[in-house]
């Protein structure tokens, strides 16, 4: 069975796929129960091993703290800024 971009990439379970300045969704700890995302960008990755299955904790640029529920398709990241 072939597995989804979303399931490994785009899903923030896998370390390799979140770097600084990338635009992403988290769940902080004390939205778990209401799954609430908040949006923003990752200042710092946080979790040391390859994979998690909860999603790779990070800090955002505005310093609070949760895990990568998903990577947001963003055309107009800091990436794609510094290509132009």
């Amino acid at each position: 069975m072939a597995r989804s971009g979303m399931a490994d990439g785009r899903s923030g379970k896998r370390r390799d796929a979140i770097r600084p300045g990338l635009l992403v969704d988290i769940v902080q700890k004390s939205d778990q129960r209401s799954g609430k995302l908040t949006r923003g960008r990752v200042k710092e990755i946080l979790t040391g091993s390859a994979t998690h299955p909860h999603g790779i904790k990070v800090r955002l640029e505005d310093g609070r703290v949760g895990r990568v529920a998903a990577i947001v398709v963003d055309s107009w990241s800091k990436e794609s800024e510094e290509r132009h």
